[in-house]
């Protein structure tokens, strides 16, 4: 499905673009917006993270994008996700490339609304020479959707950049797919997706020490609790626009970028007596966090026994 822009602008696509990315300049080198402006951008689940990212892409100089999510926006997602109520019971792949048309109507945006599949996950990398994946994963449909994007952009050999925000802070991960042969660097496997539970293949994906002391007291005694919402708020989920939108114009330019980047709001604005009282309590909650999880395990082991 091609989304189809709002209005038709007088100026040509080539002085549209000039002056929609004017001020850019200076901050953006001419090589990243060259590149921007060539490249094709898949933007893999269009909610939290994934869909943060999509309006900076757009207005640093992305034209082309393909948008994949197969969700509709609910209420509890406006805390968070780039939607009104206007847009509650939509798509969230569509309404992302709306968004982009309202940006720049000359762009060209081709909507998944069945989200990433195994069947269409070798479509999507065929397409595009980068990935920005913000498949959810609160489900293990979730996972093992995003599994087969990981596996197939190994398969293509493409860079690759994800992002979990955890209460007040964000984790952004960068896959180098050019040189990484198995996906998420073998952490888990194919075979893994079978026999562990999400939290288990979550807490492979994101170690435990990059999980916000704040997470870990929220997450311990919820691990069991299958009726939990884990806790995102809005200013976590914007940071890894910002963050994924600079390292997605720095690769397509050839540039190098950190394969790990933790930025903690909540941390960065206590003042130092606040910071150190959460330091010490990190401890004692990672502590029941990695007891609750061998809980978890072995709850699943006795459960697999009876069955």
């Amino acid at each position: 499905m091609t989304a189809k822009p709002p209005a038709t602008d007088h100026r040509s696509p080539e002085d549209y673009y000039a002056e929609l990315t004017c001020r850019n300049s200076g901050v953006v080198t001419e090589a990243q917006q060259e590149a921007l402006s060539r490249a094709t951008v898949l933007v893999a689940g269009c909610g939290s993270v994934g869909g943060a990212a999509v309006v900076p892409l757009a207005r640093l100089g992305v034209r082309r994008f393909l948008l994949a999510d197969s969700g509709d926006y609910e209420l509890n997602n406006l805390n968070r996700q780039h939607a009104t109520r206007h847009d509650i019971g939509r798509n969230k792949a569509e309404v992302a490339a709306e968004r982009i048309l309202a940006i720049n109507p000359h762009a060209q945006v081709d909507v998944y609304p069945e989200g990433v599949t195994a069947e269409n996950a070798g479509e999507l990398t065929e397409r595009c020479q980068i990935i920005v994946d913000g498949v959810d994963v609160t489900t293990m449909s979730g996972v093992r959707a995003k599994f087969h994007l990981h596996k197939r952009a190994a398969a293509k050999q493409l860079p690759l950049v994800t992002g979990w925000d955890m209460a007040g802070a964000l984790y952004a991960q960068y896959y180098d797919y050019r040189k990484i042969s198995k996906p998420f660097k073998g952490v888990i496997t194919e075979g893994d997706l079978d026999r562990l539970s999400t939290w288990q293949l979550i807490f492979r994906l994101v170690p435990l020490r990059r999980v916000p002391t704040d997470m870990l007291g929220e997450l311990s005694p919820n691990i069991d609790n299958h009726a939990y919402n884990v806790p995102q708020v809005a200013y976590t989920a914007l940071l890894f626009g910002a963050i994924s939108s600079h390292m997605v114009a720095m690769l397509l330019a050839g540039q190098q970028v950190r394969e790990e980047v933790v930025l903690d709001v909540h941390r960065a604005v206590l003042p130092l007596p606040a910071r150190t009282a959460l330091l010490l309590r990190r401890p004692g909650r990672t502590r029941r966090m990695v007891e609750a999880l061998v809980m978890h395990r072995l709850g699943r082991l006795r459960r697999n026994r009876h069955e």
